[in-house]
């Protein structure tokens, strides 16, 4: 990233973002001016961190049906229940924690993975960054992506931090993009690390004002287009170039927008009575 006064803003200037962050803007428009929205948008918020929550399990490694999770209640066995469950009480607790986001990023983070990791009290190492020699439990990253050590993830994640709360132009899609990207490459705890990074993409998100109602869930988007894609451009993003970053900026981008799709499906259906 840039050494630049606001380097979110200089992000925001690579060439295909401007792009990525207008058709995002646009889209988000349509939903929010959906009739439905004007009276039930309550319901479409509940249904958006339901399918949300499926998305980022499903991207953990528990691609349930969506009604086998509105179905199910015993989340609390290991495996693929306790994915799912951790998904679901993420997307719960994330719209909880926006007040203290904009005034400590790290305590959020870290009571992100404490909810993700349920049910394993008396271990030290949930909710605080991994120390040195600590294995990280992150099966979709794998080995694809250098594991950045204990030091180098401390001065990163306060970097990161500072920058958050310096403030930026930048717009909302950018700044996300760039949180989530940060910690799937860091991975700074010793499991559940993609499903707290994508829990934070949405507080930056809700939080910006860009979708305040939290009813476009960009977690359908990542599933909906893939592992490996979703991989690829988080290479990108860890690469540091200015064409991988816009890569990872525009993938995200994509994700929100087949989140908002997936919203507006919603609403046809809640019009239609058929929800």
């Amino acid at each position: 990233m840039s050494t630049s006064a606001d380097p979110l803003a200089t992000l925001a200037a690579l060439p295909g973002v401007a792009e990525s962050v207008n058709a995002v803007r646009a889209a988000v428009d349509r939903v929010y001016g959906h009739r439905v929205m004007r009276r039930r948008s309550n319901e479409v918020t509940s249904e958006a961190a339901l399918r949300g929550a499926r998305g980022s399990a499903a991207l953990a490694g528990a691609d349930w049906a969506l009604e086998e999770v509105r179905r199910r209640t015993d989340f609390g066995a290991e495996g693929e229940p306790h994915t799912v469950g951790a998904a679901l009480r993420l997307t719960a607790e994330a719209g909880q924690l926006l007040s203290i986001w904009r005034q400590s990023p790290l305590r959020v983070l870290a009571r992100l993975h404490l909810v993700a990791a349920g049910g394993t009290e008396g271990d030290e190492r949930i909710g605080r960054p991994r120390q040195s020699g600590e294995p990280v439990d992150e099966p979709l990253i794998g080995s694809g992506l250098p594991l950045p050590d204990a030091d180098e993830v401390a001065g990163r994640l306060d970097g990161l931090a500072r920058l958050l709360l310096a403030g930026s132009e930048a717009p909302a899609l950018v700044t996300a993009a760039v949180v989530h990207g940060e910690l799937l490459a860091l991975r700074p705890f010793v499991s559940r690390n993609g499903l707290v990074a994508r829990a934070a993409e949405r507080i930056v998100l809700v939080g910006s004002g860009l979708d305040p109602k939290s009813i476009c869930p960009a977690e359908v988007g990542y599933a909906e287009l893939g592992a490996a894609p979703y991989m690829a451009a988080l290479e990108g993003y860890a690469s540091g170039t200015p064409e991988g970053m816009a890569v990872w900026i525009a993938h995200c981008g994509r994700a929100v927008e087949l989140g908002v799709r997936e919203s507006t499906a919603v609403c046809e259906a809640l019009q239609r009575g058929a929800a």
